[in-house]
């Protein structure tokens, strides 16, 4: 008799647990909760936990995506990869996904990985912007000019006034053998803007690579005086300083630079050239 008693407690105390057992959508929401609060570790336990419970639930692919992005800010570059791929095996057709690991490949700098998925979004969605601007990008960095101009037209029909788009095809256009019509260009988005600080560093560039170095110094002191903490503005006027041998505002430029946040690694590099 007493030995009955003792297996139905153990009954009881095991459909109790079952009970109050924690569901796939407790561990979801508490992983949200602990995002929320910024405890990245813990929120990637919790869904680790509602997966471990319902490996075969389609809503894993955004817990992997949420996964792979946490990872990617604590750096784990390689660990947030296999999470975005873990979520595509599950659900190919996953847009945020699909963006999130191209986006990183861009940043791993393997622009042939991030092309294949900038393009598999454009399959599924040809109006996508973020994915044009990318896909053109990478075209005109692997001299693709031709298709790099499809894409940025494409975009800039969707969207007349995208800033990058419209900086993208003056710099293609320089590169593309029109440097009339990419000075034209930028002329006009001067004219228009006249308050960029991008747009006079990006025609200082042009100018300088037409060796038309008074007129870049004029645009690359307007973009510093319109933005005087930005570090690339400065770095890119002392190489200006560097190439007409003017050592002194060369060093200048760096200092400040170097003052105002710029890489140490970089700033160095570019001392060299002074010896």
């Amino acid at each position: 008799m007493r030995m009955g008693r003792v297996v139905l407690l153990l009954l009881l105390c095991a459909c109790l647990s079952a009970t109050h057992a924690q569901t796939y959508k407790d561990y979801v929401r508490q992983a949200l909760s602990a995002m929320s609060e910024d405890s990245m570790e813990q929120a990637e336990q919790m869904f680790r936990e509602a997966m471990r419970i319902e490996p075969a639930q389609r809503s894993n692919a955004m817990i992997y995506y949420q996964i792979g992005r946490m990872q990617e800010r604590r750096e784990k570059y390689e660990k947030a990869l296999e999470s975005y791929t873990m979520g595509l095996n599950i659900a190919s057709h996953l847009l945020p996904l699909r963006m999130a690991r191209a986006s990183l490949y861009m940043r791993l700098g393997n622009l042939d990985k991030a092309l294949v998925d900038y393009s598999d979004v454009l399959d599924w969605k040809e109006d996508e912007q973020d994915a044009l601007f990318m896909r053109a990008y990478i075209y005109t960095e692997q001299r693709l000019y031709k298709k790099a101009r499809a894409d940025y037209e494409a975009l800039l029909r969707i969207n007349p006034s995208h800033e990058k788009a419209r900086v993208g095809l003056v710099l293609l256009n320089d590169k593309d053998n029109r440097p009339r019509e990419a000075m034209e260009q930028i002329n006009a988005m001067i004219a228009t803007s006249p308050d960029h600080a991008m747009f006079y560093a990006i025609r200082a560039g042009m100018e300088q690579d037409r060796k038309q170095y008074e007129a870049a110094e004029e645009d690359f002191n307007r973009a510093i005086e319109l933005e005087p903490g930005n570090t690339d503005y400065l770095l890119n006027r002392a190489m200006l300083y560097i190439a007409t041998n003017r050592k002194k505002e060369a060093r200048m430029d760096l200092d400040k630079a170097l003052q105002l946040g710029a890489d140490a690694n970089e700033v160095a590099s570019m001392r060299h050239l002074l010896r």
